[in-house]
C-alpha cells in the first residue's frame, strides 16, 4: 500500500521550501528554485511552512510541527546528535563523530550530515570545519552563511 504523500511549495528568500509530509509528519524539507511539480499541501506542510517563516524572521528558535527522520541507523544517530546543537551555536564533524562514539568517522559523519532530509529543523547548517571554516552545505554556502548570521543576531 502506497503512503499518502503531501507536497507543499512555499516562497522563501532562497526560492521555495519544498515540504513533504507522509502519514501526518514532515519527512523532507528542500529548497528549490522553481515550482516543478504538482502541489498537494496539507495542514502539516502549512504548519511547517509557518514555523520555517517565523524562524527566518528571527521569531522562532525551535520547531513544534511533527516530523520523522527516515534513514540508516548510522545516519539517524548522527541526525539525533545534530538536533542537540543549540540555536546560535556550531559544532564540527569531528565533535559529532566523537559524540556518537566514532571518533575516526568524521568523513562518514559528513556524509550523513549532507544527507539530512530536514534542513534547518535538524540543523546541519550549524556544522563547520574544525578550523572554523564554513564547509559544504546542500543548499549552498550563501544560505548556510545567512542562517548562521540569523542565529548570531
Amino acid at each position: 500500500m502506497e503512503k499518502i504523500k503531501h507536497i507543499g511549495l512555499y516562497p522563501c528568500p532562497f526560492g521555495f521550501f519544498r515540504i513533504v509530509e507522509e502519514e501526518d509528519a514532515v519527512v523532507a524539507i528542500d529548497v528549490v528554485k522553481e515550482r516543478q511539480e504538482e502541489e498537494r499541501p496539507s495542514e502539516v506542510t502549512d504548519w511547517a511552512a509557518r514555523e520555517l517563516h517565523e524562524y527566518l524572521e528571527g521569531e522562532r528558535r525551535a520547531f513544534t510541527f511533527p516530523y520523522r527522520l527516515v534513514g540508516t541507523p548510522f545516519r539517524l544517530q548522527v541526525w539525533k546528535e545534530l538536533e542537540k546543537v543549540p540555536y546560535g551555536e556550531t559544532t564540527t564533524y569531528k565533535r559529532l563523530a566523537e559524540a556518537i562514539g566514532r571518533p575516526g568517522a568524521y568523513h562518514a559523519v559528513g556524509g550523513a550530515v549532507g544527507a539530512n532530509p530536514l534542513g534547518i529543523v535538524v540543523p546541519c547548517h550549524r556544522v563547520i570545519g574544525t578550523n572554523g571554516s564554513l564547509t559544504g552545505y546542500a543548499w549552498g554556502l550563501p544560505m548556510k552563511e545567512a542562517l548562521l548570521e540569523l542565529e548570531r543576531r
